[in-house]
């Protein structure tokens, strides 16, 4: 494992949701595979549908210049999951099967998934298949397991942040209670750094369980304290009554007739996930793509790269398939929100 293999021929792919750093990690890999490993890289197209359908094109060093700064993916994505059954008896689609026809039709010697947790799983599930395979963890979320942040993290909690700022002038011009709600699936780590960053007044995230009256009660003693506005930052994933859609939505109607005060909400959504990637985003991904490339030329397959204590390291994809990394409420930045006054509503 410690002898390097120069000149493998890899590919790449992008999959699940987009976010700020892909193309920066797809120039990482790339331009290290070739300028250090004398490697082929292969930009196969749209995610695991581009394997199936044998969608994919050789990438050369020009393909991977002035792609640092671009949101998105050059090489596009979907949420295709291949080991999701489709059909039944001989009408049953067996992808995986396509996938590993393919894999060894293009010559592969290794295959880099770029995603998040579901990504990531099925990259695992395609080593159990017997292809060599190597993760790179990717999404707003910052939800994977055993990666202390993802790529695309920073940008959208820079994104959340400036939204965050820009309602205080607009909540304490109007004296209103203004609720923000942000992106993150289960995870409350998106509202948790972008609510601590821009000074929230009440976070609240999946991880921990509120009480719509506590929330209400802090908000009028707010307000009874001559604090003339109030800022919320809630997750998407919190608890909210089955036949509501939106947390924002839910939140500003209640808080509004359990407090008496003017409130308004605001979805941020897809916003969060475009556009130019951060600095620190561009950095991380960079490292995490070469770091594949390096894994890949050791013939060290089966890994995912991750960052643990400021140290770019690898982890076994086993360990990270089907797991999700959470806030857990007792997190030190939780207890210091906490301290300054933030209420979670618990």
């Amino acid at each position: 494992m410690g002898k390097v293999k120069n000149g493998q021929k890899i590919g790449i792919l992008t999959a699940g949701g987009d976010c700020p750093g892909i193309n920066a990690a797809i120039r990482g890999v790339g331009k290290t595979a070739m300028v250090k490993y004398g490697m082929k890289v292969i930009g196969i197209s749209d995610g695991f549908t581009g394997l199936i359908n044998k969608e994919y094109r050789e990438l050369s060093e020009n393909d991977l210049s002035g792609i640092l700064t671009l949101g998105g993916t050059i090489l596009g994505t979907s949420r295709e999951k291949p080991f999701k059954r489709e059909g039944k008896g001989k009408n049953e689609i067996r992808k995986p099967v396509l996938i590993k026809e393919h894999y060894e039709q293009m010559g592969l010697d290794c295959l880099v998934c770029i995603g998040g947790n579901g990504t990531l799983k099925t990259a695992y599930l395609l080593a159990q298949e017997g292809l060599n395979v190597v993760g790179i963890p990717k999404t707003i979320d910052n939800d994977v397991w055993g990666t202390d942040i993802t790529f695309g993290f920073d940008s959208a909690v820079n994104i959340a942040t400036e939204a965050i700022d820009r309602l205080h002038s607009t909540a304490n011009s109007h004296k209103r209670i203004m609720i923000i709600e942000l992106m993150g699936h289960n995870a409350g780590w998106i509202a948790l750094y972008s609510g601590i960053a821009s000074g929230g007044d009440v976070i609240l995230i999946p991880e921990i369980e509120y009480d719509e009256k506590k929330v209400a009660e802090y908000l009028q003693k707010r307000f009874r304290e001559n604090k003339p506005y109030s800022i919320m930052v809630v997750a998407e994933g919190i608890r909210i009554p089955a036949k509501e859609i939106s947390p924002a939505r839910y939140l500003s109607r209640k808080i509004s007739d359990l407090t008496g005060i003017e409130t308004r909400e605001t979805v941020l959504g897809y916003i969060q996930r475009g556009g130019s990637p951060s600095p620190m985003d561009r950095v991380l991904a960079t490292q995490y793509g070469s770091a594949a490339a390096d894994l890949i030329a050791k013939c060290d397959y089966g890994k995912m790269v991750a960052l643990k204590n400021n140290e770019i390291v690898s982890v076994p994809l086993e360990e990270v398939a089907g797991k999700t990394k959470l806030v857990k409420p007792d997190n030190p930045l939780v207890l210091k929100a906490k301290n300054m006054g933030t209420i979670f509503g618990d």
